[in-house]
């Protein structure tokens, strides 16, 4: 099956998923729906048969609210039954509604106190690193998760310690749960500032799969630095009334909604 086709599944599965559990986060899933099913299903090293297995790949979600794309690929790549999507946010469900370690090993860390999935991805590195491993640490990140100190403190000790093994994905959507980001809280130039910070730079269309692919093919090969693809997204990528309105950060689809938004996603 072609990546895009696989995606609008696993769009599809997350508006199943937020309008069942009545809550969650549609924009953010949704715009990180195309870098994420890429992730799985074409560019991480790992086994859902083991996911555990000492040389795989280690995916940190530090914008853990965007967990339900990371459900929707694990279940569609076999680390567990599709149908489990269902128990989203429900009461002892593994799938909380940020991703929770204890509950699930697989996700590598609880995360989504903002700032804090980057320090943890940049400890991995580190860590990595010291015991001579050869796998990546991949990281997505927001941008508004940029506006946190500790964030840029993370990416300050990557450069230091060369942590060419550290690869960041940010989720450039340009919303917060509060608005506009660079009405929040600007952001800009992020492309600079990361090359000020010794970080390998690149750009690229987050719903282009060649790019994507072709982009984290090109950083794992730049030695002696840390390296970061902002992934400029659509957030809400796939439902025409979510697209772009940082409303739907936070809130699931309900009603005709639900109808509308699976429609328009087949």
């Amino acid at each position: 099956m072609k990546l895009e086709q696989t995606a609008k599944i696993i769009r599809q599965d997350i508006i199943r998923m937020l309008a069942e559990a009545g809550s969650g986060h549609s924009a953010g899933s949704l715009g990180m729906a195309d870098v994420m099913t890429a992730l799985y299903f074409k560019i991480l090293k790992h086994d859902p048969k083991k996911p555990l297995w000492d040389h795989r790949d280690r995916l940190i979600l530090s914008n853990g609210h965007i967990v339900p794309v990371r459900y929707a690929c694990m279940a569609r790549t076999g680390y567990f039954p599709v149908k489990t999507l269902s128990t989203l946010r429900k009461f002892k469900s593994k799938l909380q509604g940020h991703p929770s370690f204890h509950d699930l090993p697989a996700l590598e860390a609880s995360t989504g106190s903002l700032g804090q999935g980057v320090n943890v991805a940049v400890g991995m590195a580190l860590a990595a690193k010291l015991d001579k491993k050869h796998h990546f640490i991949f990281c997505i990140t927001s941008d508004g998760e940029h506006d946190e100190g500790s964030t840029w403190e993370a990416v300050s000790a990557a450069h230091k310690y060369k942590l060419d093994n550290l690869i960041f994905i940010l989720d450039r959507n340009k919303i917060q749960i509060s608005g506009h980001t660079e009405k929040v809280w600007p952001l800009e130039p992020l492309k600079q500032k990361y090359q000020s910070f010794g970080w390998k730079v690149f750009e690229i269309n987050g719903h282009n799969f060649n790019q994507i692919i072709s982009t984290v093919n090109q950083a794992k090969k730049i030695k002696g630095k840390p390296k970061i693809i902002i992934a400029h997204v659509i957030p809400g990528k796939g439902v025409s009334f979510m697209e772009g309105k940082h409303q739907w950060h936070g809130k699931a689809p309900q009603g005709e909604e639900v109808t509308q938004a699976l429609e328009e996603l087949q």
